[in-house]
């Protein structure tokens, strides 16, 4: 019942396309754009074939993606661009179908499945764009080398690629996916530097205007970077997981222009993990809960309740500097009650209590995570 209107969502497919992606406008003008509109309908009308007859043949469906991924290539565009005009193509798809679905008085149920349907069709083209794109790189010079960049500019990219994409293309590109990663941020020091040589655990970008490397957290040359890196200096970006490789460069980055701008110490290999609560000035999330981890990491081992309970007490005493009646009236509760919290956070924190910048680094953390509604 759907076929009939294949030609009217490939058409709104691609002015969506156009309307969304630049880099697409003109290129789907006139004649081509007809085509391509064409080749949107071929598509609708392949997923409509697998939806009646999931044993029909695909290997026409996967020359014609993989044709896309290769003419990406030629045209010096990146596999990005295609996937957006994919997921837009989802979208108007999905919209179309749901639409349609409702007219005819489709049962919820088998909405859902089409929309999941729709879905996984477009993860395979992609997928099948992919390998188009990489076999089509394979072929220029410097075959793993480009595919070693791409890979890195997709780890770094927003939103996050997936890991089936990452793991085929980590393969490809002969680097091992570790589960924690860490960026780093360079910047060259001056016109006389050397290109600095890592091996193949390191992936790296030196010649681009913002030089950076990814590696395993746990990479051995994460510690002999001043020895790797004469001439340049280099921040190194907190520890976190794959997926967020993109916010570990960014905030290497950021705590470099710190270090431009006299906001922090001037080494030649800084780590951002030990500023923390300067970058946080800027209000991020992430940041903000990495410094409470580290801030308040005494706290860790007690049951919620009793985190809560000294949290909002040693708040309420680095606010006030008060006495015990003071606090207690503060916090709804006697006097003797703050007392024996107080003593609690003696025994955990000991004289970090008595240090003016532990003391500031503890009142911003408490204040985070009271904000950021964590306890």
């Amino acid at each position: 019942m759907f076929r009939p209107r294949a030609n009217d969502v490939a058409i709104s497919i691609v002015q969506e396309i156009r309307r969304s992606i630049p880099e697409y406008a003109r290129l789907l003008e006139g004649p081509f754009g007809t085509i391509v509109t064409g080749g949107v309908e071929e598509a609708i009308a392949q997923f409509i074939d697998r939806l009646a007859d999931p044993s029909a043949p695909r290997e026409d469906r996967a020359k014609l993606f993989r044709h896309l991924g290769k003419l990406e290539v030629a045209q010096g565009r990146s596999v990005d661009t295609l996937q957006s005009a994919y997921r837009i193509g989802a979208r108007v798809a999905w919209r179309r179908i749901a639409e349609f679905g409702q007219s005819v008085n489709l049962p919820t149920v088998t909405i859902c499945q089409l929309a999941e349907a729709v879905f996984d069709y477009v993860d395979e083209i992609s997928v099948l764009s992919l390998e188009g794109f990489a076999s089509a790189q394979a072929r220029a010079a410097g075959a793993l080398e480009r595919r070693r960049r791409r890979l890195l500019e997709l780890l770094l990219s927003e939103p996050p690629v997936s890991s089936q994409t990452v793991t085929e293309l980590a393969a490809s590109a002969a680097w091992t996916v570790p589960d924690h990663v860490v960026a780093v941020a360079l910047e060259r020091l001056d016109d006389d530097f050397d290109l600095p040589s890592f091996d193949e655990s390191v992936l790296d970008d030196l010649e681009a205007p913002d030089p950076c490397l990814l590696m395993a957290d746990d990479n051995d040359q994460l510690q002999s970077l001043r020895e790797h890196l004469p001439g340049w200096r280099a921040v190194v970006g907190p520890r976190v997981a794959l997926s967020e490789a993109p916010t570990s460069l960014r905030l290497a980055r950021r705590a470099l222009t710190f270090v431009n701008r006299d906001l922090l110490p001037d080494d030649p290999v800084l780590w951002s993990k030990d500023h923390l609560s300067t970058l946080w000035l800027l209000s991020d999330e992430f940041l903000a809960r990495e410094l409470a981890e580290r801030t308040l990491r005494p706290l860790a081992g007690l049951t919620v309740k009793q985190r809560t309970r000294l949290s909002e007490t040693l708040l309420a005493w680095l606010e006030t500097s008060g006495s015990a009646p003071e606090i207690a009236g503060r916090l709804n509760v006697h006097p003797q009650t703050v007392r024996y919290r107080l003593h609690q956070l003696e025994a955990l924190f000991g004289d970090r209590l008595t240090d003016p910048d532990d003391r500031f680094r503890m009142e911003i953390s408490l204040r985070a995570m009271r904000l950021l509604g964590s306890d």
